[in-house]
């Protein structure tokens, strides 16, 4: 590939996400802690993480500014995967979680403001990324002076290129991209999320429920939808083809980033050309490997290639 990567991500809104460990958090006094991690966070970035530990060539991009924004950029480095976000005045932000009693608190930023100006310099750096892909993930939210159609753009951009792109993202900017006329390669709502789109309780029979619900119009023209159902798998539809995907139980110690993992086993899958039922196996099998470390955004190769073994795919009839 002449060192163009196979798989682009895009993060709008990366953060450093910094968690403390508390025995007790005692409010409106002092707290120590020694057991800190920062790592460089937000969706894209954990997906880029993992498709670097599966192996496969990926460029991080998106925004990035101050003295946060170059130590994300300075940690990516240091694990030898290749970036290139566009610089912005305003700072990037810290995205807080506490740990304590069992509980974990959060504090978030609501980040940068990206001008014009910027916005611009990402795009024309976007078009120069995409020309030589094949696959780009979009992942999590806007930051502040992102029009909410902004991912419409990329999507539209990317398939002008015919690379195909994994949109993972909820809420009105995943609304404004199934309302447009450029579709993703393949969405990845959860159950809440997608009752929120369709406003409707799939609590009844969430089986028949999400297929009937995959039929409806809003989601004409995109080839791949995978709904996922926790611990019980996922319900997926390629085409006209539904899937049904059951996974093992595992012991989990860090579910955090596992929807971003499995987006990253999709987009490394895609890159290797598997067959519709392996490209699923490889989603979940990345997804679940995630959930087994400690970090978020890390799969060990050898858990991913076992789970691979213990997923059942299986064809299932329309209304079934």
């Amino acid at each position: 590939m002449g060192g163009i990567a196979v798989i682009v991500t895009v993060t709008m809104n990366p953060s450093i996400d910094i968690s403390y460990l508390l025995d007790h958090l005692n409010l409106d006094t002092v707290n120590r802690t020694s057991q800190v991690t920062k790592t460089p966070g937000g969706k894209g970035l954990n997906v880029t993480r993992v498709i670097h530990d599966l192996g496969g060539d990926v460029t991080a991009t998106g925004v990035l500014g101050g003295f946060h924004g170059a130590f994300i950029a300075s940690e990516l480095k240091k694990a030898n995967i290749p970036q290139a976000f566009t610089s912005i005045k305003e700072e990037t932000r810290d995205s807080i979680a506490i740990l304590h009693e069992g509980n974990q608190t959060e504090i978030l930023e609501a980040g940068p403001t990206v001008s014009q100006e910027e916005i611009t310099a990402f795009l024309e750096n976007f078009d120069q990324l995409i020309k030589q892909a094949e696959i780009v993930t979009i992942s999590g939210s806007l930051a502040k002076g992102l029009p909410q159609h902004f991912y419409q753009e990329l999507v539209q951009k990317a398939q002008t290129q015919e690379v195909r792109v994994l949109l993972d993202t909820s809420g009105e900017s995943l609304r404004q991209v199934l309302q447009g006329p450029w579709k993703p390669y393949l969405i990845k709502p959860n159950l809440e999320e997608l009752e929120g789109l369709l406003e409707q309780n799939f609590s009844e029979n969430p089986l028949t429920a999400v297929q009937k619900a995959l039929t409806n119009p809003m989601f004409a023209g995109i080839e791949w939808i995978v709904v996922s159902l926790g611990k019980e798998g996922a319900i997926a539809k390629h085409h006209d083809q539904f899937y049904r995907v059951k996974i093992p139980t595992i012991q989990a110690m860090n579910p955090v980033g596992s929807g971003d993992a499995t987006i990253a086993g999709f987009a490394y899958g895609l890159a290797n050309n598997a067959s519709a039922s392996e490209l699923l196996k490889w989603g979940m099998a990345a997804g679940m490997a995630n959930a087994q470390e400690r970090m978020t955004g890390h799969v060990n190769v050898e858990n991913v290639s076992k789970h691979i073994m213990n997923i059942q795919v299986v064809e299932i009839e329309a209304g079934t």
